[in-house]
Order: structure tokens, then C-alpha cells, then sequence
């Protein structure tokens, strides 16, 4: 069964008088334990897409569905509810809490799946200690590196075993070498623990590390093909 799952998806969004299709009748399919990259021109779609299937925006037609179950026509309690549960979010600035400690942001998921307190700590601690965090819990964010907020982040995203990680840009605020770290780590997760992954990037560097690249421009797909390492 795919994990992801859309059926001539699109978006228009009012502009005044007229509208602007951010997308265009967009069919793909992921399965589960894929890293597939979204790459494209600004205003090509790629962040609407996104968008739509983090649950963050709603289609404007078409279908939707996330493992199995139709999510593009679902209240915003249920979509907050299957954010929570079934997506994990990496994003180009981080979104940290700047007075919160490392181990408490990463706890952060927990607290609305009404996980208690001494479990969410030891889940919050092991996801830490599998980023390399381990000795950085008490740490706030502006204690910590670019990279390290990055992976204090992508740990928060897997805590809750969240089937799906969406990362938006997630080097863009990274020099090379860290770029470089992050990526691994990426494949690492996909690869030895079989996170399927979807990344949003401009740069055709980062989008190698993925096994597959979909294009867009102007709202609509205009290539998939797998990456040849």
C-alpha cells in the first residue's frame, strides 16, 4: 500500500479578481521507506505540495490519501490529530522554542498525544542520543550550533515514530560541511530505520542524497525519476 497517495491534486488560491493555480492536477505516489526530493523554481508548486500533504493547507479539488485514508476532506481537529501522529516536521529555520531546552522541545509532540511525563523524558533522552546529542539535553538553542538545532529538530520529528518525515529546506541555514552531516543522517534514518522521507530543496547537491527527484514547475510535475548513486 502507498503511504502517500494524490489524485490530480490542486490549489488555487484568490488573488484579488483573478487566481493563481499553485497546483495543477498532481498525481504521485510514495511508498512507504522511499526519500523522494521536491525540487523546483520559486512559485513552481513545490512548498503548496508540501503544504498540502503535512495537513499545514487543504486541496482545492482533487484527492488525498495517507496511509490508506482520505485526509484531504477531514476537519481541522482531524488533521491537527493526524499531524500529530503520523507526520514529522524539519524545517529550514529550525523552530525551536529559544527558552526551552533541547530535551523539552523534542518533547514537545509527546505532550499532545498525552504521553506522561517520565515516558516522554526516556523517548525525548533516546532520540537525542541517536542525533549525537547525548550531554546536550539542558541546552537551550542559542547554546547549541546551526547543526546541532538541526538535528535538536529532526530528533523532535521521529519521537513520536511518525511514519512520514517532511523536511522543508532543511539545510538552507547551513554551511556545506554541516549540510553535508545533516543529509547523512537523513539517509542513515531512511535507510537503517526505514523513515520514509520527502524533501523540499533547490539545491541539486542536497537532492542527490534522496533515490528519487520530482520536478515541478508551474504547479504541475514535470519529471520523476529515480536518483543513480
Amino acid at each position: 500500500m502507498a503511504l502517500i497517495e494524490t489524485d490530480r491534486l490542486s490549489k488555487i488560491y484568490p488573488v484579488g479578481e483573478t487566481s493563481v493555480r499553485a497546483l495543477d492536477e498532481v498525481s504521485v505516489t510514495v511508498r512507504p521507506g522511499e526519500f523522494v526530493a521536491i525540487m523546483g523554481p520559486s512559485g513552481s508548486g513545490k512548498s503548496t505540495f508540501m503544504n498540502v500533504i503535512g495537513c499545514l493547507d487543504e486541496p482545492t479539488s482533487g484527492g488525498y490519501r495517507l496511509e490508506g485514508v482520505d485526509v484531504g476532506r477531514r476537519d481541522r481537529d482531524a488533521l491537527a490529530e493526524i499531524r500529530n501522529r503520523k507526520i514529522g516536521f524539519v524545517f529550514q529555520g529550525f523552530n525551536l522554542l529559544p527558552r526551552t531546552s533541547a530535551l523539552e522541545n523534542v518533547e514537545l509532540p509527546m505532550l499532545y498525544n498525552g504521553i506522561g511525563p517520565k515516558e516522554r523524558r526516556r523517548l525525548a533522552r533516546a532520540s537525542l542520543k541517536m542525533l549525537g546529542l547525548e550531554g546536550r539535553e539542558k541546552h537551550h538553542p542559542n547554546q547549541l550550533s546551526g547543526g546541532q538545532q538541526q538535528r535538536v529538530a529532526i530528533a523532535r520529528a521521529l519521537v513520536n515514530q511518525a511514519p512520514l518525515i517532511l523536511a522543508d529546506e532543511p539545510t538552507g541555514n547551513l554551511d556545506t560541511k554541516t549540510s553535508v552531516e545533516i543529509m547523512e543522517l537523513f539517509v542513515k534514518l531512511n535507510r537503517d530505520a526505514g523513515r520514509t522521507i520527502l524533501l523540499v530543496t533547490h539545491e541539486p547537491d542536497i537532492a542527490a542524497f534522496s533515490g528519487r527527484i520530482i520536478r515541478f514547475l508551474d504547479g504541475r510535475v514535470i519529471s520523476d525519476e529515480p536518483v543513480r548513486h
